[in-house]
């Protein structure tokens, strides 16, 4: 039996690891970090700065390769194909490290629950005859860091929030209804595609780490502040994560 547990880091500044958190890391067996290659060397350090921040007994701690997701045209047969082989890759290192079972720890970036694929990755395993145990440690999310670090509260006054990506908001524009629109996994400025009048941005990109970049306005005058700075500081790191949050204005509530 493998007892998973898959732990929110929230996005790689130690001081967001929760109390539950250290004492699942030190409570492992075996942590798995994944390594995107030399282009995102600043991802697996990061997880190797939470890991030496937080581990206070010997654990066995375990780099792999991680599969890259195909660029073909069919989005959802490549994620599916990528989810079989990092699958694969975990079962591998399982029966590398703890062939006669232990338990498994697996740094999460933000929550699992939020448009993160691992608890469906970890289903794979369990489907593919691995007894597994899977339990989630809660992390803090990019959105409360986003909403946070301007000082913002997530919803308007008695109104609604969606979630969506930015696959999403091209394919389809801003969702019907909706007073706030938070984005995630927007590989290219999605927010470009929409009528700009009467909406404001909320974006920020790195939360919580040293490179932290935020910028707000009127959708019409920072849209174009943002692509540029987007591009310069994925450009400088080889990689960026960003999310934001669009409002509507809206009449007062009583």
């Amino acid at each position: 039996m493998i007892d998973l547990a898959l732990i929110g880091i929230g996005t790689g500044n130690p001081e967001h690891l929760t109390a539950e958190a250290v004492r699942a890391m030190n409570e492992a067996d075996l942590i798995l970090l994944p390594d995107k290659g030399s282009a995102k060397s600043d991802l697996i350090d990061l997880r190797r700065t939470i890991c030496d921040h937080a581990l206070t007994r010997p654990v066995r701690v375990v780099e792999f390769d991680m599969p890259v997701r195909d660029a073909r045209p069919d989005y959802a047969r490549a994620v599916d194909d990528w989810h079989a082989a990092i699958a694969a890759a975990w079962r591998a290192q399982i029966s590398a490290h703890l062939p006669a079972g232990g338990r498994l720890a697996l740094l999460v970036w933000g929550d699992p629950s939020l448009y993160d694929s691992t608890l469906r990755i970890a289903e794979r395993l369990e489907a593919g005859g691995q007894p597994l145990q899977v339990r989630v440690v809660p992390g803090l999310t990019s959105i409360q860091l986003l909403t946070a670090a301007h000082a913002i509260p997530l919803n308007p006054l008695a109104g609604a929030v969606t979630i969506t990506t930015g696959r999403l908001l091209r394919a389809h524009g801003w969702p019907a209804q909706a007073d706030t629109v938070v984005v995630m996994l927007d590989a290219g400025c999605a927010f470009e595609v929409l009528e700009p009048a009467g909406v404001s941005i909320w974006w920020g990109a790195y939360l919580g780490m040293a490179q932290e970049t935020l910028i707000h306005g009127p959708l019409a005058e920072a849209a174009p502040r943002i692509a540029a700075r987007r591009a310069e500081l994925r450009a400088r790191h080889g990689w960026i994560m960003d999310v934001y949050l669009m409002r509507k204005e809206q009449a007062d509530v009583e």
